[in-house]
């Protein structure tokens, strides 16, 4: 039976040039990257030269990149390192001001989510903002949210759901002018889309390898030169002291030469994969009456498009498209088989009928046009499949 992958947004495959970077650090180099002797400096000399291919990525200096174990790793790191300090203060007793206070979105991705609403059960203040039907923040709210003791704004560059790219740049501007630190989590938007650290004025920024055709538990935290964060795990001083523990070579490796593949092919691999999202879109609504694309009047990551098929149960589409062949997804990886209807849907104003009722199709670099051709079979065939037995599409349709 014919398989085609259209969930790159949950994980990408290793890269084959990637596998063979990474290869050798499993076998014949796998000294510590800590030792003095040569063998040990074999391996210190691979990870720095992977910290710079990272670094050249999103515009950084390679000291800035500090590798960690995933995206949730890094987004944690960053929450609750900037607000740890603050909030000690304040549970001492030892100053008069109110707890901290953090700035986010409601459509963030889980891993700033449960960390905002872990440091609100320890007396941290957090506001969520609201997003327009597309997805995007108004950043004339975050000016209004902003109060003295702010210390954190962390709003993702791009959506894993929808695509949809926030304002970064304007962000940036906001937090500057108030001194606020800045972190955005970068992991659907590295390697799809430009990302220059300084041009947005981010403080801090996670990204993550398995997005990027690097192997599964290999990210990074970039950490703008002068900014203190204090540590979540104590050791050594590895990594200038942020993130003690002997460093994961063969991913690092890896996920160097997969940044340094996304660098070189970012506006060639955005355009072919761009063009098949659209044929892909457009291909659908022509053939499934009703059927709607979500966040499209934002500007989206060029790989991702969520499409919302009234009167079905996305989970059932999802199960009956996968017999056919076709791996997509309900939204985020993290969260399959929630009872919950998406957080990120009914965010924009989905009811929960409609935000169960919607896929996200994601591509990747390797995504042919004759995928693309067979989605367009399997899908409007599945949709029609189900209708004809889906009491609620019968009902919206009299």
């Amino acid at each position: 039976m014919t398989r085609v992958y259209l969930d790159f947004n949950a994980t990408t495959p290793v890269d084959p040039a990637v596998l063979d970077t990474m290869l050798p650090y499993l076998a014949a180099d796998f000294a510590n990257p800590s030792s003095i002797h040569t063998p040990g400096q074999r391996a210190r000399a691979a990870v720095e030269t992977a910290r710079e291919q990272v670094a050249a990525l999103i515009g950084a200096k390679p000291p800035e990149i500090i590798f960690t174990s995933g995206g949730t790793e890094s987004d944690n790191h960053a929450i609750f390192g900037s607000v740890a300090q603050p909030l000690l203060a304040v549970q001492r007793k030892e100053s008069a001001t109110p707890p901290p206070h953090i700035i986010t979105s409601a459509i963030e991705h889980e891993a700033v989510l449960n960390a905002c609403q872990a440091l609100e059960k320890q007396g941290v203040n957090v506001t969520y903002l609201p997003v327009d039907r597309n997805g995007q923040i108004d950043p004339a709210a975050l000016r209004a949210a902003i109060r003295p003791e702010t210390t954190l704004i962390t709003i993702m560059h791009a959506n894993n759901e929808l695509g949809t790219i926030q304002p970064l740049e304007e962000i940036g501007r906001i937090a500057k002018h108030h001194k606020i630190r800045l972190h955005t989590d970068a992991v659907q938007s590295a390697g799809k889309i430009p990302i220059d650290v300084k041009h947005f004025g981010v403080d801090l920024l996670s990204l993550s390898g398995h997005k990027i055709y690097a192997p599964k538990g290999i990210a990074a935290l970039y950490v703008r030169s002068g900014t203190k964060l204090r540590q979540l795990l104590h050791g050594g001083h590895h990594q200038r002291g942020f993130r003690p523990g002997t460093e994961n070579v063969a991913g690092i490796v890896a996920f160097g030469k997969a940044a340094e593949i996304a660098h070189l092919s970012l506006d060639t691999d955005a355009k072919r994969v761009r063009a098949l999202r659209d044929q892909l879109e457009h291909g659908l609504l022509a053939r499934i009456p009703d059927a709607r694309v979500n966040g499209e009047a934002a500007p989206r990551t060029p790989n991702t498009t969520n499409i919302t098929f009234p009167g079905l149960e996305g989970e059932a589409l999802l199960i009956a498209l996968d017999l056919k062949g076709l791996a997509v997804s309900t939204g985020a990886a993290c969260s399959s088989g929630a009872v919950e209807p998406s957080h990120v849907l009914t965010a924009i104003g989905f009811s929960a009928d409609d935000a169960r009722a919607s896929l996200r199709f994601s591509l990747g670099r390797h995504t042919t046009a004759g995928e693309i051709e067979f989605a367009l079979q399997v899908v409007p065939a599945a949709v029609a499949q189900l209708r004809a037995i889906a009491p609620t599409y019968h009902a919206q349709s009299r």
